[in-house]
């Protein structure tokens, strides 16, 4: 199955590479999600943009498999490996196992109308259901995962602060003994 896979991508590749094939049925021009996702209003865009730019931690314009690994847990539904694959496959028009912006608006409008066959992506959509919670339901949304995160955070702080504690009485026991010793080597 991985072989024939990575034989058809080879394949495709070389068809592009010998100009027998465009690139896909994405145009190379920069896109405008406005005119092209009519259905979102520019707020709705604007939340997806800034949700899609969260998880592109290398600022490459594209989520990869880890990137979508880690973003499907931090929304509170991991995946597996053939299911983020499958995830991937399912909007990615360019062939490149990669997630564009582009391709990351495809899934919210895919699933306003209903075409989402893989169950990871509806739960990506519905975790941010527009149509359904409006703007100001996306906000709550944000804010409750936004206190979910700060709550963790707020534990692993404190966790911090122990081990610094900690730490730091380590260092002064660790320096009462040194002092202890210069003291009495003062008496031998």
């Amino acid at each position: 199955m991985a072989e024939s896979e990575l034989a058809a991508k080879l394949k495709r590749r070389q068809e592009i590479d010998s100009g027998s094939v465009s690139g896909g049925n994405v145009s190379s021009q920069r896109f405008n999600p406005y005119t092209e996702f009519p259905q979102f209003t520019r707020k709705e865009i604007k939340g997806f943009e800034t949700q899609f730019k969260k998880y592109n931690t290398n600022k490459d314009g594209f989520l990869d498999l880890q990137q979508l690994k880690y973003m499907m847990e931090k929304l509170g539904y991991p995946q597996t490996h053939v299911g983020l694959k499958e995830m991937i496959k399912e909007v990615d028009e360019d062939l490149d196992d990669k997630i564009s912006y582009r391709e990351f608006l495809l899934i919210f409008a895919k699933a306003a109308k209903g075409e989402l066959k893989s169950q990871g992506l509806a739960l990506l959509a519905k975790t941010c259901d527009v149509e359904k919670e409006g703007v100001g339901g996306a906000k709550s949304f944000f804010q409750s995962k936004i206190d979910n995160i700060s709550n963790s955070n707020r534990a692993e702080k404190e966790i911090k602060e122990e081990q610094i504690e900690k730490k730091k009485e380590r260092e002064e026991a660790a320096k009462r003994k040194a002092d202890f010793k210069k003291k009495a080597s003062l008496f031998q």
